[in-house]
């Protein structure tokens, strides 16, 4: 599976919020848990906290969904995607441009205007 370029993306995604999308983009849906495990088994370093509280920051940025489950004990979140890779990549393009052309207007779209008219 093609990884996202951190260095294009530092500035969206954490290092650990991207690992674990890696790990939910192929259409899965899982609990924190399980994520932990197979970070562990990778070799990364993140304490089951930290892998809880950056799921729930994904959710808040509409980046993953959750349902709920019933467990002994209270409940749990199993997380997945809201948009498979290519989605999530079409909008944070889309976010960018558009925030381009709010705060300079004109100026953004001349840009793009000539900047693509010399790659045909």
């Amino acid at each position: 599976m093609k990884r996202l370029n951190v260095k294009n993306f530092n500035s969206i995604l954490s290092p650990l919020e991207e690992d674990l999308l890696q790990l939910l983009w192929p259409d899965k849906s899982m609990k924190v848990k399980e994520l932990y495990d197979i970070l562990k088994k990778q070799k990364k370093k993140a304490a089951l906290s930290s892998v809880a509280v950056i799921l729930d920051r994904l959710y808040q940025k509409k980046v993953v969904d959750r349902k709920i489950e019933t467990a002994p004990g209270g409940v749990r979140y199993i997380y997945y995607p809201k948009k498979n890779q290519k989605q999530f990549e079409a909008s944070v393009v889309e976010n960018a441009v558009n925030t381009l052309i709010n705060k300079f207007g004109s100026t953004a779209v001349n840009y793009f205007n000539e900047r693509f008219s010399k790659r045909r």
